[in-house]
Formats: structure tokens, C-alpha cells, sequence
């Protein structure tokens, strides 16, 4: 328990002092944002903090930070330092600079900024990417919340009318004006959230549980690499490359700069809290990671989630943290539908204000979705974690281009190209090992992994260089 509680710590000092520090090196002002100058009443609408923050919040708090935190839990306590570290000096980073950046670009995607910062390629590669992730991404949030609802109604073998009714909100959310139901809903659901994560600690601490200590040691009964396993599985709760398309999203309504910190940095501590709270209580509740892990594999995520609330609070308790974490996942599902949308509009330079140039979007987005469904849970999983990743390492690199082009202290770039290297060498390893991948073994994986690592960073250096030398004309 003393290693949980000060991971929560760290967390805090995290924002404080981290935070603080890399908001110092991006230097945000007071001029307009594009909510004030670009307001349409569709997606740039203005909104107060608070708000923004919680909008933010629940469109990156979906299963990753409850599934990947109870897979990532099977590796043990360990597992507490990656949230800890990773989202101090990764996703949170990340997150706020993807978000600034783009509020200082008009609230372009990942995709746009990518063209900008890294080229014309790159901006091709990253749109087909970027909404690739976000079907996935889209699909995954329509599966796990169906599943868990099913559990919850007389329907239980019905999954299939929770999908289509999810699917039928998800057309008007991704259709309305932000401030229609996204505005309306999240910060309910929001209030849901966190008494979700106060309950399930609650449960951990009146129950009598014990939370294992951490130890730099791999207790995964299937004895899965740590390297890069663990780094791709917890995902969502240390960071996430699909916080690179919703950040954008967010960055349309922020209405100061200032306010970055708390919207998109406070967001991703704040879902790293519940990531912690739910390895803990996994590990907690089965005693052992061999018997989360048995638990995983009869019973699916949503039924695990499902033992440990009801195990935990009782029925009435149980089901109000199981609608915490239904509306987890369906607000990410229904911003990740909105963020491909704004992708496509981009591509085809479609006016968003009028309804029938978002129907021609939204409803081909939908019906793939709709047929997605069909397939397997673990393998939609599985790419989606690798492309997660991957995405969150391409970034991390736009940001660095970013700062090295705009800061007069190019060294100020390390704040995201160390964490930029570290996740190239976690993606690459990670295709070359999986089974989704190339299936090859640690002896090709690792070294390869480290190869491309150190290839990106020495690219990096050479860009440096460059640019102090132009710098200095």
C-alpha cells in the first residue's frame, strides 16, 4: 500500500513541478485561441475550464486505463512505476504539447501538424494512420461498454442491441455541435468517473485488501517479456498516441493558453490516477497476478471489472462503478468517431458548420464501425495498442520538430525527443516481437528495437545541429 500511495504523490508533485516546467518551455500567452477567433458554433466553442477539463479527461479515460491497467497488473507491482514515470515524463508531456500545438495552428490534427513539422509524407502517412486508430479505437469503445451493460439488464446474451444503440448515440454525438451532448453529458459522467476510482480505492482500503509493494521483478505467470509488453499493454494510463487526436479536439475550446496545464496535463495525471487505482485493485481483489490473469482469461476485461466492483462494493456499489466505467469508454468512442470526422473534413477541405458535409463523414465512419464489431475483441486490442503506441512516438517527434524550430534554446527539444527515443524503441521492439508483428524473438526484437532507437536520436542530434547553426545566420 505505501508504494501506492506514493505513486499518487509522485503523480501530484509531477504536475507541479514537471508540469510547471515544460509549460515554462512551451511559454503560452495571451493571445486569442481559436475558439475566441474561429468560433462556428460546431466544434470551436468556447468552454470554461472546468468543463474543458473534464471533456478532455473522458475522451482519454476509456478501457485503456481500466483493461490495460489490469493486463499491464498480471506483470505486478512493477507495473506502478510505468504509470508513474510514463505519464509524468511521456503522456502527460505528450498530451499538452499536441494540444498547444495545435491550438497555436488553428486546432489542426495530428495529421496536419505532422505535415507541418515533419512533412508532406509524414502528413499522408499520419492521416491514414491517425484514422485507422481512431476506428479501431471508435470499435473497441463500442464492444467493451456493450459487453458491460449486457451484464447489468435481463439481456445478458444480448450484446448485439447494446451495440447498435451505442452506435446510434455515437452518430448524434459525432454529428451535433461539441456543446450538444459532449458538453452536456461528460461532466455527469465525469462526476461518475471519479466517485468510480473513489470507490474501487474505498473498496481496496475498508475491504482489508492488500496491495502488493513494488519490485523490479516480472511476476507475469505466462512469463511475457516486461520489455516491450507491459509498455504497449498498460498504454492508455502511462501514454497513449490516441490523446494525439482528442487534444486537437479540445484545443477548438480552451479560451486561454494558460489554461493548457490543467486541461491537457492535469487530464492525463488524472487518468494515470485511475489507471493506478485499477492495477492495484486487480491485483488486490485476485491476490496474485496468476489469478488476474486466470480471471482475464475465462472471464474477459469486462467481466474482471465486473468481480472486482461487485466483489468489492457490493451490488449498489458495483453498479455505479461499472457506470463509471461503461461511460469511460463510451466517451472515448464517440470523440474518436468526431476526431476522424475533422481528419477526413480536413482531407477533403469540407466546411463542417453545414449538417449534410458532416453526414457524408459520419455516416461511411459508422458503417465500418458497425461491421468491425464482428471481429475479435483480443485482436482489435492488440493493434490497437501497437498503433497507439506508434502514433504517440510519431507525437512526441512533430513535437520536438517544434520545439527545435520555434525555441530559441534547442536543447529545451529533449523534454520530448528522450521520451520520443524511448518510444520508438518500445514500438519497434514490440512489432518485431508480437504476434500481430513479426513474430521473431527477443534476440532479433531487442536489438532491433534499440537499433531504431538510436537511429531516430542520432537524426535528431544532426537536426540539432542544424538548427542552432541556422540559428546563429
Amino acid at each position: 500500500m505505501i508504494s501506492l500511495i506514493l505513486s499518487f504523490l509522485m503523480l501530484l508533485v509531477g504536475y507541479f513541478i514537471y508540469g510547471r516546467l515544460v509549460e515554462n518551455f512551451f511559454n503560452p500567452d495571451d493571445r486569442k485561441t481559436p475558439a475566441i477567433a474561429m468560433g462556428d458554433g460546431v466544434d470551436f466553442v468556447p468552454m470554461k475550464t472546468w468543463k474543458a477539463f473534464l471533456v478532455q479527461l473522458l475522451n482519454i479515460a476509456g478501457t485503456g486505463p481500466i483493461f490495460g491497467a489490469l493486463m499491464g497488473a498480471c506483470f505486478g507491482p512493477v507495473v506502478f512505476l510505468w504509470i508513474v514515470f510514463g505519464s509524468i515524463l511521456g503522456g502527460a508531456v505528450h498530451d499538452y504539447m499536441v494540444g498547444m500545438i495545435s491550438e497555436r495552428h488553428e486546432g489542426k490534427s495530428i495529421a496536419e501538424l505532422s505535415g507541418i513539422y515533419l512533412g508532406n509524407g509524414a502528413k499522408w502517412g499520419m492521416r491514414l494512420f491517425s484514422v485507422l486508430l481512431l476506428l479501431l479505437t471508435g470499435t473497441v469503445f463500442v464492444n467493451s461498454p456493450a459487453a458491460l451493460i449486457a451484464r447489468l439488464t435481463p439481456m445478458e446474451n444480448d450484446t448485439m442491441i447494446w451495440v447498435f444503440v451505442i452506435l446510434v448515440y455515437y452518430v448524434l454525438a459525432t454529428l451535433l455541435p461539441i456543446d450538444k451532448i459532449i458538453g452536456k453529458l461528460y461532466p455527469v459522467f465525469g462526476v461518475v468517473l471519479i466517485i468510480m476510482a473513489v470507490g474501487i480505492m474505498g473498496g481496496i482500503l475498508m475491504g482489508g485488501y492488500q496491495v502488493p509493494e513494488i519490485r523490479l521483478e516480472n511476476l507475469h505467470p505466462q512469463d511475457l517479456p516486461i520489455w516491450p509488453y507491459m509498455f504497449i499493454t498498460v498504454a492508455c494510463g502511462a501514454i497513449s498516441g490516441f490523446h494525439a487526436t482528442q487534444s486537437p479536439m479540445v484545443a477548438k475550446c480552451i479560451t486561454s493558453e494558460k489554461e493548457g496545464r490543467k486541461v491537457f496535463y492535469g487530464a492525463m495525471l488524472s487518468e494515470s490516477v485511475i489507471a493506478l487505482v485499477w492495477a492495484a485493485g486487480g491485483m488486490a481483489f485476485y491476490r496474485a497476478t496468476g489469478g488476474l490473469n486466470d480471471a482475464i482469461s475465462s472471464l474477459g476485461q469486462s467481466g474482471v471489472v465486473y468481480d472486482i466492483s461487485t466483489g468489492m462494493l457490493g451490488m449498489a456499489g458495483g453498479i455505479l462503478a461499472i457506470i463509471g466505467v461503461v461511460a469511460c469508454p463510451i466517451t472515448s468512442g464517440d470523440t474518436a468517431f468526431r476526431s476522424a470526422r475533422l481528419i477526413l473534413s480536413e482531407i477533403f477541405n469540407l466546411n463542417q458548420k453545414p449538417i449534410k458535409n458532416r453526414l457524408v463523414v459520419t455516416i461511411p465512419l459508422l458503417a465500418i464501425a458497425a461491421v468491425l464489431t464482428q471481429l475479435d475483441f483480443n485482436v482489435l486490442w492488440r493493434y490497437f495498442s501497437w498503433s497507439n503506441q506508434t502514433l504517440a512516438m510519431i507525437s512526441l517527434w512533430v513535437a520536438t520538430a517544434y520545439l527545435l524550430k520555434t525555441h530559441s534554446n534547442k536543447l529545451l527539444s529533449l523534454v520530448t525527443a528522450l521520451p520520443a527515443t524511448f518510444m520508438s524503441a518500445v514500438s519497434m521492439t514490440y512489432i518485431m516481437m508480437a504476434q500481430e508483428g513479426f513474430r521473431l524473438g527477443a534476440g532479433i526484437g531487442y536489438p532491433v528495437g534499440i537499433v531504431f532507437a538510436v537511429c531516430c536520436f542520432i537524426f535528431y542530434l544532426t537536426r540539432l545541429k542544424k538548427a542552432y547553426s541556422d540559428g546563429k545566420r
